[in-house]
């Protein structure tokens, strides 16, 4: 990060396209702007830029006092989605005898262009402006030479025609590209692709990310471009296969069939008995973890593997693996908090598409929903070199389905005893006669477990409803 020194020294400097200078704190667009500008370094200075708040064009400080919640709020521009591919940046504060400084400092971005919001943001001198087509194209070719995923570099063999353009016109661009710069575009579809990496203009071909996502037959391209889902009666392989099936075709047709199929075949539910007027679904996994674990295996498995994504499911587990172990800074050590792209193009068009949301929380959100759904926590397995692999396992609550001697027990004594206010009740009753009848001392207890349930199922009703909490109030049962 830049110093304290060195701040002062670049308030006065001519280098007018690696600063902006303000003195507002609110004009969140204008700063969201101005990062992306930085990202794109159109010059290609490959210096850093600075967003500096609280100094006038002049490089003298407006008396600024910078506090947490500004500090705060500048910071979370680099995650809350708006601008992408996420900025590298850092925000620091600097205090001065004439005020204080916030300073964000943006480092030139290895894939651009950078949009914040759809739009292309470029900074040459003092001027801030969209990027027009020549400007786009030349942050295009330099995100190229930077770039050397796999899905960015050409699907030699493959035309145009292996691609759905009509989709990508139809459903995917408005996602991503603002509509007014949609709108006056006039560039063919070919030029179109390129500026958002689905197309090669140099070899004349659709990009692997292209076929992965928008492909009319990936999986002729790609051999392990799908998702196999076995069903084994047991707990190994060796177990009879009660249902099996191929989910395949392109992300952005076979992601919403995958989902669907979660939720049809994979997703079951069965009632217990939680008193005589409820019951309650207990889930052997919650449909929104394992769609998220899914569509990460997706977004990150190596599409240079011949082997699908393996989806199996048994008695007593499901096992999600694919090829591709942890990528880049990803590491055993730093899992999960450090997250890395294998596929960047793939990534990012599965946010346009709203499968992922690329804030590094899918994790943390899987380990949420398994255990508000009473599932054991989930087992990563991160050792492997070339795989990813997620164990999880039924929820716990299914032992009081299949087991459920305790429950039923617990249950039927439960049941005796509402039965037996609803018939001590036949004559209106004080809640500390029926305390009394049921032997029991703390009288909210016996409100919340027994009175309000019977109240809301309608069995029960108060003598004076209007006044729920009369010192005269009585219960007595319900005629229907």
């Amino acid at each position: 990060m830049i110093t304290k020194e060195e701040v002062r020294a670049l308030l006065q400097s001519t280098e007018t396209y690696r600063i902006e200078r303000t003195t507002s704190t609110g004009d969140m667009d204008k700063f969201q702007e101005a990062i992306c500008a930085f990202a794109n370094d159109l010059p290609n200075s490959r210096k850093k830029g600075y967003l500096i708040l609280g100094a006038y064009d002049n490089g003298t400080l407006s008396g600024l006092k910078v506090t947490d919640a500004l500090l705060k709020k500048i910071a979370a521009i680099r995650s809350d989605g708006n601008i992408l591919p996420l900025p590298i940046m850092s925000v620091e504060r600097f205090e001065y005898e004439d005020g204080d400084l916030l300073v964000a400092e943006v480092s030139p971005s290895l894939v651009p262009p950078v949009r914040y919001r759809g739009r292309t943001f470029v900074r040459v001198g003092p001027r801030r402006d969209i990027a027009t087509e020549a400007e786009e194209r030349i942050l295009f070719e330099r995100r190229t030479s930077y770039m050397a995923t796999f899905d960015a570099t050409p699907c030699f063999g493959a035309t145009i025609k292996d691609i759905d353009t009509d989709y990508i016109k139809r459903e995917y661009l408005p996602q991503i590209i603002d509509h007014e710069v949609l709108e006056s575009d006039s560039r063919d579809v070919k030029e179109q692709l390129a500026s958002i990496h689905l197309y090669d203009l140099q070899h004349e071909c659709p990009t692997n990310a292209a076929i992965i996502l928008f492909g009319r037959d990936p999986q002729y391209f790609l051999h392990g471009c799908y998702v196999q889902y076995v069903h084994f009666a047991g707990k190994d392989r060796g177990s009879e296969i009660i249902n099996e099936r191929q989910i395949k075709g392109c992300l952005s047709k076979m992601l919403p069939q995958l989902e669907s199929f979660v939720r049809d075949a994979v997703v079951t539910s069965r009632p217990i008995p939680i008193s005589m007027l409820r019951e309650k679904d207990i889930f052997n996994y919650p449909d929104k973890a394992l769609r998220e674990l899914l569509m990460n295996a997706c977004m990150h498995r190596d599409y240079q593997s011949n082997m699908p994504i393996r989806f199996y499911q048994y008695e007593d587990r499901i096992e999600i693996l694919n090829a591709g172990g942890l990528y880049g800074e990803a590491r055993p050590e730093n899992f999960p908090m450090v997250n890395d792209y294998r596929n960047p193009i793939v990534a990012e068009a599965m946010r346009g598409l709203k499968y992922v949301n690329m804030f590094n929380r899918g994790i943390q959100r899987v380990k949420t929903l398994l255990q508000e759904n009473g599932n054991p926590e989930p087992i990563f397995n991160v050792d492997k070199i070339t795989a990813f692999e997620v164990v999880v396992k039924p929820s716990l609550s299914l032992n009081l389905v299949t087991n459920d001697e305790k429950v039923t027990k617990s249950v039927t004594k439960l049941n005796e005893t509402l039965n037996d206010i609803l018939d001590f009740c036949s004559t209106p009753r004080s809640m500390t006669e029926i305390m009394g009848r049921l032997g029991l001392k703390h009288r909210y207890n016996v409100k919340h477990r027994y009175i309000d349930p019977l109240i809301e199922s309608g069995h029960l009703e108060m003598t004076i409803p209007d006044k729920p909490n009369s010192r005269s109030q009585k219960y007595k049962r319900a005629l229907t």
